[in-house]
C-alpha cells in the first residue's frame, strides 16, 4: 500500500509540471468568444449604444455609451491579451463583471438553458419560463412545415438542425466559471506571456 501512495505522489508531483495546459486550453477557448464579441460591437457601436440605452426593447442601462465601450473593450482588447496569457489575471476582472452584467440583465429571465429543450430537467423554473421551452417543438415543427413547403429546406438545414434558442444563461455562466479559474491561477505556467515576464522579474 505505501508503494502505491508513493507511486501515486510521484505522478502527481509530475503532473505539476503540466499544470498550465489546462490553463492554456481555458484561454484558448474563451480568446475567440470574447474577440468575437468585442469585434461584433464594434462593427454595430451606434446600435449597442442604443440596445444598452433603451428602455423599451434593450437593456435600460445608465450610461450607455460608457457601458457600451467599456463592454466592447473588455471583450475585445481583454479576449486578445487572454490568447498570448497577458496579464490574464486583470483582464479577468472586466471580463468576469461583463459576463455577471449579461446574466443579470440579458439571460438571467430566461433560466439556464441556451437552446430549448423541453426533454432537459432544466427546462423546469416558472411557469412563464416553463411554457416557454415546452411550447418550442411546436414552434419549430411549424417553422419547418412552412420552410418544407416554402423554402429550400434542404439548402437551409445542410449546415445543421435548426433549433428554437432559449437565451439562458448556460454559456455566460460558463464563461464566468472559466474566467474565475483564470484569475485565480493566472495564464498557466511556460504557456503564457504572464509567466515569463514574471519568472524574468
Amino acid at each position: 500500500m505505501a508503494v502505491l501512495i508513493s507511486k501515486y505522489d510521484n505522478t502527481v508531483k509530475r503532473l505539476h509540471h503540466f499544470d498550465g495546459i489546462a490553463l492554456l486550453l481555458i484561454r484558448l477557448y474563451l480568446a475567440p468568444v470574447m474577440i468575437q464579441a468585442g469585434w461584433n460591437k464594434a462593427s454595430s457601436f451606434s446600435g449597442i449604444v442604443d440596445w444598452f440605452g433603451n428602455e423599451d426593447y434593450g437593456l435600460g442601462l445608465p450610461f450607455p455609451f460608457v457601458l457600451a465601450l467599456l463592454a466592447t473593450a473588455a471583450e475585445l482588447v481583454g479576449g486578445i491579451f487572454l490568447l498570448f496569457g497577458l496579464l490574464t489575471r486583470l483582464v479577468s476582472i472586466p471580463l468576469l463583471v461583463t459576463m455577471l452584467v449579461a446574466m443579470v440583465t440579458v439571460h438571467g429571465k430566461n433560466g439556464w438553458l441556451a437552446i430549448s429543450d423541453p426533454s432537459s430537467w432544466l427546462a423546469d423554473g416558472t411557469i412563464l419560463l416553463n411554457e416557454r421551452i415546452m411550447d418550442a417543438p411546436e414552434k419549430l415543427a411549424a417553422a419547418k412545415s412552412l420552410l418544407q413547403t416554402h423554402g429550400n429546406y434542404d439548402w437551409l438545414t445542410s449546415s445543421g438542425n435548426m433549433v428554437v434558442l432559449n437565451n439562458g444563461i448556460e454559456f455566460a455562466a460558463t464563461y464566468f466559471v472559466m474566467l474565475l479559474v483564470l484569475l485565480i491561477y493566472g495564464g498557466g505556467k511556460y504557456v503564457s506571456a504572464d509567466y515569463f515576464l514574471t519568472r524574468n522579474r
